[in-house]
């Protein structure tokens, strides 16, 4: 599978992407209002804003998902081109490429999807008992093969389990406690689902309230320039990819088989729910802020989970 087909699945958002603004890239600016010819007043997209990646990518958002874009911009924003005015090209950095073997997602706009990374997606929750030895049983239907988890040498409290919930957050609500190094998605009649996660170690961790801006399954890893600085061993592991320098999704990626992408507002936090190609590291306080998940437990929460699903950190 190429590296495009594993890029294609984009749920609701590109990783690392913020508002652009003509003179602060990262902020918002409202331009003028949208055209009045406009089907739904932005001309086919969901508003009139430009987003843009930790690259200097433009982005702008349609059906919920991020195209790019290289079209005018002035003041900050998209200028709609003139009707009848020729097709603007799209950049040399970003060509149109086929993907041969694939299928457009229905009712989604932009380009194709792999159906193998389509099936995954929308790989349907397991709401039987939890079993420890069919939970964590080897994947093999998947993008890429899912080890199987050596549940029986892991502390019962880090392992998945349904549970009673007496507080006050509504069903939908992912809750996080790093002390206990607990998620626990709530959901309804009084019950929830609690799963073991690794959290960040001292100096990165972090406390409040967010909201998953969009989910990837087997999503390329861009490390921020300061990290590939502490970590000079990174360096050996990232390549040029489509978006930037990275590790492409797949079975060494440290995101693992799945990520939820957490904002507050219009800001990516650039902290992730992600699986982790270190489950030895579940119950410990040792990543640079992002929670971290068994693989076969991130599947099983990213197929509950909505986009724009509140995530709150306990201090």
């Amino acid at each position: 599978m190429s590296d495009f087909m594993r890029r294609t699945l984009l749920i609701g958002s590109t990783a690392g992407l913020a508002l652009l603004a003509a003179t602060a890239p990262g902020h918002a600016q409202r331009g003028a209002p949208p055209p009045s010819d406009a089907i739904d007043g932005y001309g086919g997209y969901d508003d009139d804003r430009l987003y843009q990646d930790q690259n200097g990518a433009l982005y702008r958002r349609r059906g919920g998902r991020y195209e790019p874009y290289a079209g005018r911009v002035e003041g900050g924003r998209p200028v709609p081109d003139r009707p009848g005015a020729p097709a603007l090209r799209r950049s040399a950095e970003r060509p149109p490429v086929e993907a041969p073997e694939a299928e457009t997602v229905p009712g989604q706009p932009g380009p194709a999807v792999n159906p193998a990374m389509k099936a995954a997606v929308e790989r349907p929750a397991d709401d039987g008992p939890i079993d420890y030895a069919r939970a964590y049983a080897p994947i093999a239907d998947d993008p890429f093969p899912v080890p199987a988890f050596n549940y029986k040498k892991t502390n019962p409290a880090y392992l998945r389990q349904e549970i009673a919930y007496t507080g006050s957050y509504e069903p939908g609500t992912i809750v996080i406690d790093p002390r206990a190094h607990q998620l626990t998605l709530v959901q309804p009649n009084g019950r929830a689902r609690r799963y073991g996660v690794g959290v960040g170690k001292q100096g990165f961790s972090w406390s409040g309230i967010s909201t998953v801006n969009s989910k990837q399954a087997w999503p390329d890893w861009y490390p921020p320039k300061e990290m590939i600085a502490r970590r000079p061993d990174l360096a050996g592991q990232v390549s040029k990819l489509q978006s930037g320098v990275g590790v492409p999704g797949g079975s060494r990626n440290p995101l693992g088989a799945r990520a939820m992408y957490l904002w507050q507002g219009n800001k990516d936090t650039l902290y992730r729910i992600h699986g982790t190609t270190e489950p030895e590291s579940i119950g410990k306080s040792v990543s640079s802020g992002c929670i971290r998940m068994i693989n076969q437990d991130a599947i099983d929460l990213f197929s509950r989970v909505s986009v724009g699903a509140k995530v709150v950190v306990l201090n």
